[in-house]
């Protein structure tokens, strides 16, 4: 496909977005499956089209001057690609085939223009309008800046498995991919994306074969390394999903020890049986939900830690979901708090005297974090949380100290903080 035609189908894809409410991914997908000549480049060129527009919705809509999926996708050719009103121009030439409609004069002006000097913060941080008041609140005059920083492309971050490989050798193996040591997490490595926006097929790497990495944020690896798993413990990762965390909670065991990875959504449990076996991980146990009832029963009080992924609103994950934070709403985030609120009261019951409970989300909103926490603190006696000290100290990870949440107890990691994607952490131990 010609660059031409790949911007007539992200501004299709876009329209269908816009009209059906569904998520890009999904009608990126779908596009593919009933445009089968377009190959696997071109799928890959426009899917980052489309993210990238909603990557900056707001501030593209606002300097064009128009909220619909044509000003949002010209919008972002300028503001993420950097592209001129000639080059756009040329992208969309008058009369050709396959091309989306040419350029008017008031398009031609507004992209000239791209002018977001008297746009609202929201807009020029390009979060959703009715966040405002807790961006500010959040994040004070970085409000903007945290704002902008979830809207950039995320990096390719690598967990390295301590099971089969270490961080020197992943390094010499991948060095062709431009890899880095990641500054926080002793297994991360992280990979650049391209000038284009791709990153590389790291699936398709002998060392993600053999089970020497896994593709893994470096703030969801601080997040298993605060847990202080350690060989020999009885640990309950919760809410597994594929099992990522319980991948890393197994090299931190050493794979000594019993380690449970439960979910109550069994579809999301699928893809760590095969995730397993590639690691070399011989000490997980995987409980599916029988119906909807996780057969855990028999774990009561008994675990060194458990391990809380919790639902939440995914808001930390903007820069990889783009799309997702216009979707947000106050009744589905509402829902999710009370969802919070069960799984911790849940996760309570299986924690042995002395033993501790994790509680993460890759969310950046206190509602959902230590809002979260202070609640089940004030009716649960038994825990106390841990200070940012004893979390880091405990872990031998006291560099990250400074992330220590201004707003309660636990540790906050962002974009423009840390280089992750936004995750909150704390440590409760159970008293008695």
């Amino acid at each position: 496909m010609t660059p031409i035609a790949r911007i007539s189908a992200a501004l299709e894809i876009l329209t269908e977005i816009d009209t059906r409410r569904r998520p890009a991914s999904d009608v990126i997908k779908e596009w593919g499956i009933n445009h089968r000549f377009a190959g696997s480049k071109d799928r890959s060129s426009i899917g980052l089209l489309v993210f990238d527009a909603f990557r900056v919705k707001a501030a593209a809509q606002h300097i064009m001057k128009a909220e619909t999926p044509r000003a949002n996708l010209l919008g972002s050719l300028a503001l993420v690609r950097k592209l001129s009103v000639d080059e756009i121009d040329a992208l969309m030439p008058k009369g050709e085939r396959f091309a989306a409609a040419a350029l008017d004069d008031e398009e031609r002006a507004a992209l000239a223009a791209c002018d977001l000097s008297d746009a609202p913060d929201h807009i020029k941080g390009n979060y959703p309008k009715w966040l405002d008041g807790q961006f500010h609140a959040l994040f004070g005059e970085n409000a903007v800046s945290e704002g902008q920083a979830m809207a950039a492309r995320a990096p390719v971050d690598l967990r390295v498995n301590t099971l089969k490989a270490t961080r020197y050798d992943v390094l010499g193996a991948l060095a062709h991919l431009n890899v880095t040591a990641s500054p926080l997490s002793p297994w991360g490595i992280r990979i650049p994306v391209n000038e284009d926006g791709r990153g590389p097929a790291v699936q398709a790497e002998p060392s993600f074969a053999l089970g020497h990495v896994e593709v893994q944020d470096e703030g969801s690896q601080v997040a298993a390394l605060l847990s202080g798993a350690a060989p020999g413990m009885n640990v309950l990762d919760l809410c597994a999903g594929g099992g990522g965390k319980t991948l890393a909670l197994a090299a931190m065991m050493q794979n000594k020890g019993k380690l449970i990875a439960a979910d109550s959504d069994g579809r999301r449990l699928m893809p760590i049986f095969d995730r397993l076996t590639r690691a070399g991980v011989t000490n997980v146990e995987v409980r599916n939900p029988k119906g909807k009832v996780l057969a855990i029963e028999d774990l009561h009080n008994s675990q060194d830690v458990v391990f809380v992924d919790a639902p939440c609103s995914g808001s930390g994950t903007w820069r990889r979901n783009p799309d997702s934070k216009w979707r947000l709403r106050q009744p589905s985030l509402t829902q999710r708090l009370d969802e919070q609120d069960q799984v911790l009261i849940q996760a309570a019951e299986f924690v042995k005297p002395g033993g501790k409970l994790i509680y993460v989300t890759c969310s950046l909103l206190r509602e959902e974090n230590e809002d979260r926490v202070s609640r089940f603190l004030r009716q649960n006696g038994s825990f106390t949380a841990l200070d940012s000290a004893e979390m880091t100290e405990g872990a031998d990870l006291a560099h990250l100290r400074p992330f220590a949440s201004r707003l309660g107890v636990g540790l906050r990691l962002t974009p423009l903080s840390a280089g992750t994607d936004g995750f909150y952490i704390a440590v409760l131990r159970r008293d008695a």
